[in-house]
């Protein structure tokens, strides 16, 4: 089953642009959405078309109408982690997606999960370390 991915508009042009370029099917917020869209209508875009939803925003679990779009539409979301440029998260998504990828086949939507980067220890044993991923809600 191919998986097609979904960036949210809070990860710019250049998160997509990269995990485009690993192979990955991607649908950009910029792509489908004006900017002013609200997040229930590309978190119903994700559930009908069974995208799997990429975002850096962690308020979509503690706002109610938010949380309750991607709960009635059965989204899996991805939250990426980390105070850092779009880029090194987009690098860190890349290297952790086989652990992302198994995640997704354990797990039904609708779930919010977080990606993390490696920690500075796991970086100087494995410059090219993946990060870790766990589920956040329910």
């Amino acid at each position: 089953m191919t998986r097609i991915y979904f960036t949210d508009r809070d990860l710019g042009k250049r998160f997509p642009a990269r995990l485009r370029l690993a192979g990955l099917d991607v649908e950009a917020h910029h792509e489908l959405f004006p900017p002013e869209g609200s997040d229930e209508q590309w978190l119903e875009h994700c559930g009908r078309k069974g995208r799997i939803a990429i975002s850096h925003n962690r308020r979509i679990r503690h706002t109610p109408n938010e949380l309750s779009a991607l709960v009635r539409n059965s989204v899996a979301l991805i939250i990426v982690v980390g105070d850092a440029p779009y880029g090194e998260l987009a690098e860190n998504f890349v290297r952790t997606i086989a652990r992302i990828e198994r995640f997704l086949d354990r797990q039904r939507a609708p779930f919010i999960c977080k990606v993390y980067r490696p920690s500075p220890a796991d970086l100087k044993r494995d410059p090219m370390a993946a990060g870790s991923i766990s589920l956040w809600y329910p």
